[in-house]
C-alpha cells in the first residue's frame, strides 16, 4: 500500500531548511547561499521511504516582518504550515545556546513560532539542527526546554549538513503520511516551473559569488524560455537591484562577475535540463521592485498583505 503526503520545514532564516529539504530528497531542489532569508516562497521536494512518497514543502524563514516581501514570505510560510499533514519545525542549535545579535533574532524567531503553533493549536516534529557544533549536555538542555512548551510530539537530533540524525527523521515522516496514491511520478524530485527553478538557480549564483557587497533585495525574473529547433534552450534573464551603485558590483570589471554568474548558472541548468542552454543575463536598476505587484505573483507570494 502507497503513502503519500506534505510535510512543511518551518524555522528561522538560516536555521538549514533548504539544506535539509535537499538532504531529505537526495538531490538539489531548494538553493543553498550563505545569505539569511535565500528561501522567499515554499518550494516543494519529493522524497521517497521505501513505498511512502513526502512531498516536502520548504518554507521562507519565519522572522519578524518589517517590509511588503517580509510579510509575504512569512504568510507564505505559515501557508504552508496551515496546509500540511506534518510540520518539522527545524531549530539551530547552536544559535540557541549563542550571545551574538543573531543568535538572540535566532532565539526570538523559535520563541515567535512556538506561539504560532500554540494559536494554531498544532503540533509539530522537533528536529535539532547542527547538533554537530554543539556539546551534548547543552544540546539535552535546549531539547528539553523546547519540548517543555507542549508543542512538540517528538525530537530528532540531526546535522542537515552531514546527514547525521537525518534517515531517522525521513523514516518517522513516512510513517505519518496517510495511505493513497503518490502525487508525483517516483523519479520526480521536485515541483517548481521551469521559469522559477532557472531564476532561483541564477539567483543562488548571484548571491554565492556576491553575498557580501549585495544587499538581500536582489531578485532575478526569467523574462523568456523557449526551446529552439536545434534542442537547445534559450533563456533570458534580468537581475534587479534597487541602487544604481549595485549595478556595477553585479557587473564587476570589465563584466566578469557577471560572466562568471552566467556560467555557473548555465552548467547546473544544463545538467538539470538535460539539454543545452543559452543564458543571456540583465542587469537593471529598480528601487521598487519589492512594491510591484507583478514580481509577487510569479514568486507565487500574496502582494496583499
Amino acid at each position: 500500500m502507497t503513502r503519500a503526503g506534505f510535510v512543511a520545514i518551518i524555522g528561522a532564516p538560516n536555521a538549514g531548511k533548504s539544506t535539509l529539504t535537499n538532504r531529505l530528497v537526495g538531490a538539489k531542489v531548494s538553493i543553498v547561499t550563505q545569505k539569511v532569508q535565500t528561501t522567499r516562497f515554499p518550494v516543494r521536494g519529493v522524497a521517497m521511504e521505501g513505498e511512502a512518497q513526502i512531498v516536502l514543502v520548504d518554507t521562507p524563514g519565519i522572522f519578524q516582518p518589517r517590509r511588503r516581501l517580509d510579510r509575504a514570505m512569512v504568510r507564505a510560510a505559515w501557508g504552508g504550515a496551515e496546509e500540511a499533514d506534518a510540520i518539522v519545525h527545524l531549530v539551530d542549535a547552536a544559535a540557541q545556546l549563542g550571545t551574538s545579535a543573531a543568535d538572540r533574532r535566532a532565539q526570538a524567531d523559535a520563541d515567535a513560532i512556538v506561539e504560532g503553533l500554540k494559536a494554531a493549536k498544532k503540533t509539530a516534529v522537533l528536529a535539532l539542527n547542527k547538533i554537530d557544533e554543539v556539546k551534548r549536555e547543552a544540546l539535552l538542555g535546549v531539547s528539553k526546554a523546547l519540548f517543555d512548551t507542549g508543542v512538540y510530539s517528538d525530537v530528532f537530533m540531526i546535522s542537515a549538513k552531514t546527514g547525521s540524525g537525518v534517515a531517522d527523521l525521513k523514516r518517522a515522516l513516512a510513517e505519518r503520511m496517510a495511505e493513497g496514491p503518490w502525487f508525483y511520478p517516483e523519479d520526480q524530485t521536485a515541483d517548481l516551473p521551469a521559469r522559477l527553478m532557472a531564476a532561483e538557480i541564477t539567483r543562488e549564483k548571484l548571491y554565492l559569488r556576491l553575498h557580501e557587497e549585495l544587499p538581500y533585495a536582489a531578485a532575478v525574473e526569467t523574462t523568456k524560455l523557449e526551446d529552439r529547433p536545434d534542442g537547445s534552450i534559450r533563456i533570458e534573464q534580468t537581475i534587479y537591484v534597487q541602487r544604481e551603485s549595485q549595478r556595477p558590483i553585479v557587473l564587476g570589471k570589465g563584466g566578469q562577475t557577471l560572466k562568471w554568474i552566467g556560467q555557473k548558472a548555465r552548467e547546473e541548468l544544463t545538467e538539470l535540463l538535460g539539454q543545452k542552454v543559452h543564458l543571456f543575463l540583465h542587469v537593471q536598476v529598480d528601487e521598487d521592485w519589492a512594491e510591484k505587484r507583478e514580481h509577487y505573483g510569479h514568486m507565487g507570494l500574496d502582494f496583499d498583505v
